[in-house]
């Protein structure tokens, strides 16, 4: 409690001083083979964010929706780009670090495979926040803070509801590979079920394969009487596969989107789990502000976290309407 107040208390005396408008660069959630260096941004900063978001995925809509607002808040200049290529994000860091950018935000599903590139961002002395993945070495990089969910605890709610609602085998649907924190989303789930998780490794970019292969696990295994997604549009093809299939399976997600709202208004999805990942654009931006500013810190070295919290039917309408806006 005393750090909600701390962090809301610093976040508010920064928008109280005097930031203007200026614009976020608009860019894809997919890589640019060549990025352009960043426009100037003057006295607040330039700021990159460099995620693992494979083109199109919604939920990095909203994390770049974060950011954007926050550039423009603040007067900064802000560009985002997302490869789901490991190597590639690297190679985007570097860029970012040739570039002298005033911070990097970055996403680690992959931490091993950046680890080289986060480095020279910290050896430069560019302030490096991580977000959304790879919370446990992020500290370890050099990171100033990282700002996510424990996927770990997550999990274990999510589990915990599912059990509740009666599942007891349950099929976890993995969408990237390599993902640690979709790992350790299926593991906890499994911790706290107490039957059995199996897991289903699909492909994010590839959404009428995944319905088919879902469709495929039910009608083999009669007995999966769950389904946890871990995206929301993997969601929504679950939720065409469990039709497809004449499966009785009770349905959950990570993240959230309009789709997944009426999904869940519809009694088709149970609950959301929701980190709230325009706070994974919004804050870093901020944070990176402050430090340049006036080197703030925040989190103490421990993660800031964004979540979990659960949308359900019962409160699901109070977000539908943010998640139609897109910050949600």
């Amino acid at each position: 409690m005393k750090r909600t107040r701390i962090v809301v208390a610093v976040l508010g005396a920064l928008a109280l001083a005097g930031c203007s408008s200026g614009g976020g660069a608009e860019q894809s959630a997919a890589s640019s083979p060549a990025a352009e260096a960043p426009a100037a941004g003057g006295a607040a900063g330039t700021y990159a964010v460099i995620t693992h978001a494979a083109a199109g995925d919604k939920f990095w809509d909203v994390v770049k929706k974060g950011a954007e607002a926050a550039g423009k808040q603040y007067g900064a200049s802000v560009t985002y780009q997302g490869d789901g290529d490991a190597g590639k994000q690297s190679q985007l860091i570097d860029q970012a670090v040739s570039q002298k950018v005033d911070g990097i935000v970055v996403s680690m599903a992959n931490p091993d495979a950046l680890k080289e590139s986060i480095g020279k961002a910290v050896a430069a002395k560019i302030p490096v926040v991580t977000i959304n993945s790879g919370a446990e070495s992020s500290k370890a990089f050099g990171a100033l803070t990282h700002i996510g969910q424990s996927e770990d605890v997550a999990g274990r709610g999510a589990g915990e509801q599912l059990k509740t609602a009666g599942v007891s085998k349950l099929l976890c649907v993995i969408h990237e590979a390599g993902n640690v924190g979709l790992e350790q989303r299926c593991k906890g789930a499994e911790q706290s079920l107490g039957g059995t998780v199996e897991r289903l490794q699909v492909d994010v970019s590839n959404l009428a394969d995944v319905t088919s292969k879902v469709a495929a696990k039910l009608q083999s295994d009669t007995s999966v009487n769950g389904v946890l997604a871990l995206n929301p549009a993997v969601a929504v093809a679950a939720r065409d596969a469990i039709k497809d299939a004449g499966s009785q399976a009770k349905l959950a997600t990570f993240d959230l989107s309009p789709d997944v709202i009426a999904a869940i208004n519809a009694g088709e999805v149970l609950f959301a789990v929701d980190q709230q990942q325009y706070l994974q654009g919004w804050l870093p931006i901020t944070f990176l502000k402050l430090y340049k500013d006036n080197l703030n810190t925040v989190g103490g070295g421990l993660p800031v976290n964004t979540g979990p919290g659960f949308v359900t039917k019962d409160n699901a309408a109070q977000v539908e309407k943010l998640a139609g806006e897109g910050t949600r």
